[in-house]
């Protein structure tokens, strides 16, 4: 089935895109042009990418969550010189 009109591109190539680490609509533009001309297609791209899960996605959420456990650089720096 066709997503994007504009450039004949299938759910099944969105879906491949996604696959290879796509995970944003702008993402999968970049790859196929799809959603960069109308535009009418955006939204069933979001949905696509909704579906399933986006490993690039999920190392980026893993990333956040172990960043927000190390100590800033600055603050480590700081309790360094102050001992």
């Amino acid at each position: 089935m066709y997503v994007c009109s504009c450039f004949g591109i299938t759910e099944q190539q969105v879906k491949e895109h996604a696959d290879a680490g796509a995970c944003t609509p702008r993402q999968i533009a970049s790859k196929c042009k799809a959603g960069t001309d109308c535009g009418s297609c955006v939204r069933r791209i979001q949905a696509i990418l909704g579906r399933g899960a986006c490993p690039r996605r999920e190392l980026v959420e893993q990333g956040n969550a172990v960043a927000a456990l190390a100590p800033e650089p600055a603050l480590t720096e700081s309790l360094e010189e102050a001992a």
